[in-house]
């Protein structure tokens, strides 16, 4: 089954039932019905057609969230094309690369694009397709085809494209809906952006798969966030910790009021300090369940949504999801004894996009090695401890900044902190703290309370105090724009 089969369960099979909200670039809640959505798409795919796009052809997005984004998602895969999404925060530099090595047969966007290219503004695109016909388009598709080139952060070196295939994208969704209960009786508030796996994965293919009512927001407004729960009562909401962090602002009347209808937290694209689960858990009453995925595997482990979600762990592999712990050498790490995650299953991408050197270094016979260091429990529970290329090595001892990080969380007045290496002539590299507190932080204090907890090796050597961490559009940390530590 191809996605565009597993769409129109919901496309066509509930096509009266009212399926998206969204606001209109003018301001305007509106809603479509998924018959609207679909002729919505057909009109799309064959604008698309007209311009050049064919099976294989690649088209790239540059657009915040809105209704002519799933139009254009959905199009894509009724024509077998390859859907490439591209962050709007990204500059030249970023995007630039991205259109050359994608070599795309146009661009569509909202406003100027930072790069060169065949641009195709998305009202004029809207407009030709608003006239043609509404009748179902359909192109055959194994489920092996390629469906999506979702290029990587970046952070480490250059950005490669991930090349996901129907197959990926439907088992992902379909391990979600069965395994968070998801119904067509929901409703998910989804403020993340489409470009990204989180909410184009988790969102909306759950979302046409199983038929619910999604209400779409461009991005998450904390001073709006209240209203739009209210309003909408969602029984889903879908989440990054930045964002949970700022809800822990609402006082508890409001916390409990505004998500009285949710049944259902979730938290990924970055880890989810035990300190905002226990508060959250406190003031709004609900316990975040908190999972762990990869642009190149989308979802692989997750906290039971039947079961204890345990803070600080991303909980056990979803069905058909494989998971080894190796130590350096390659063998496997007994429980409880950190090492490299490697992953095996039908969710887990076919390699980079014409990079084959980069490919063959990702697998090792058959296992995706994620680079992310963590551990398991002797009942099977996942934690995560950082990236591979996060760890410290001071003197011979190996430092995962996570541990410090959720320590140092815990302290008062620390509100964010990031734990990186900085070099040292001795110890080769030692862990250096950045804190977003008050101006009055004490960084003695702090000191001092992690030699009473920590290993002295793992003690940060500096306490920077910082205005913001440097995040993505995800909310995950950029260590590699932190300031340097001053000699």
């Amino acid at each position: 089954m191809n996605l565009a089969q597993l769409f129109a369960l919901s496309l066509e099979g509930r096509a009266a039932q009212p399926g998206l909200e969204h606001y209109t670039p003018e301001g305007r809640l509106e809603t479509l019905t998924f018959g609207e959505i679909d002729a919505g798409a057909n009109r799309m795919a064959r604008a698309l057609t007209a311009r050049g796009l064919t099976r294989g052809g690649r088209l790239c997005v540059y657009l915040a969230n809105r209704a002519e984004f799933i139009h254009l998602y959905i199009a894509c895969q009724k024509l077998g094309a390859i859907f490439v999404p591209i962050n709007i925060l990204y500059r030249e530099r970023e995007a630039g690369h991205i259109v050359r090595d994608a070599e795309p047969t146009g661009i569509v966007t909202a406003g100027d694009f930072p790069g060169e290219g065949p641009i195709w503004p998305v009202d004029a695109l809207s407009a030709e397709a608003s006239v043609l016909a509404a009748e179902r388009v359909y192109t055959p598709l194994e489920g092996s085809a390629p469906a999506a080139l979702v290029y990587t952060s970046g952070t480490t070196g250059v950005s490669k494209g991930a090349l996901l295939t129907h197959d990926n994208w439907a088992v992902n969704a379909t391990n979600l809906i069965t395994c968070w209960g998801i119904t067509a009786a929901d409703r998910l508030l989804l403020p993340l952006p489409l470009f990204h796996v989180h909410g184009l994965g988790n969102g909306i293919h759950t979302w046409l798969a199983s038929g619910f009512r999604l209400r779409l927001l461009e991005r998450f407004e904390h001073q709006r966030a209240a209203a739009e729960f209210k309003a909408f009562q969602p029984t889903m909401f879908f989440g990054v910790p930045t964002i949970y962090v700022r809800l822990l602002d609402w006082p508890d009347e409001v916390a409990r009021q505004a998500t009285a209808s949710v049944r259902l937290f979730v938290s990924g694209s970055a880890p989810l300090a035990a300190q905002v689960l226990e508060d959250f858990r406190a003031r709004f009453g609900h316990t975040i369940l908190e999972r762990y995925g990869m642009t190149e595997t989308l979802m692989n482990i997750a906290n039971p949504y039947r079961g204890e979600r345990r803070a600080g762990t991303v909980g056990q592999p979803l069905p058909g999801v494989r998971v080894e712990i190796r130590d350096a050498q390659g063998n496997a790490a007994p429980p409880g004894t950190a090492g490299e995650l490697y992953l095996k299953g039908p969710n887990v991408f076919e390699g980079y996009w014409r990079r084959p050197e980069a490919t063959r270094e990702a697998f090792d016979n058959g296992w995706f090695r994620t680079g992310d260091i963590g551990f398991c429990s002797e009942d099977g529970y996942y934690t995560l401890q950082g990236r591979r290329s996060d760890l410290i090595i001071s003197g011979g001892f190996n430092i995962y900044p996570r541990e410090i990080e959720e320590f140092l969380l815990e302290q008062p007045g620390v509100a964010e902190v990031a734990v990186a290496a900085a070099p040292d002539r001795v110890r080769g590299e030692v862990p250096v703290a950045y804190v977003v507190g008050p101006s009055d932080l004490n960084a003695a204090d702090l000191e001092q309370r992690c030699r009473a907890a920590l290993a002295s090796f793992k003690v940060p050597r500096a306490f920077i105090q910082v205005d913001q961490l440097p995040r993505n559009a995800l909310g995950k940390v950029q260590k590699h724009l932190l300031p340097p530590v001053q000699s």
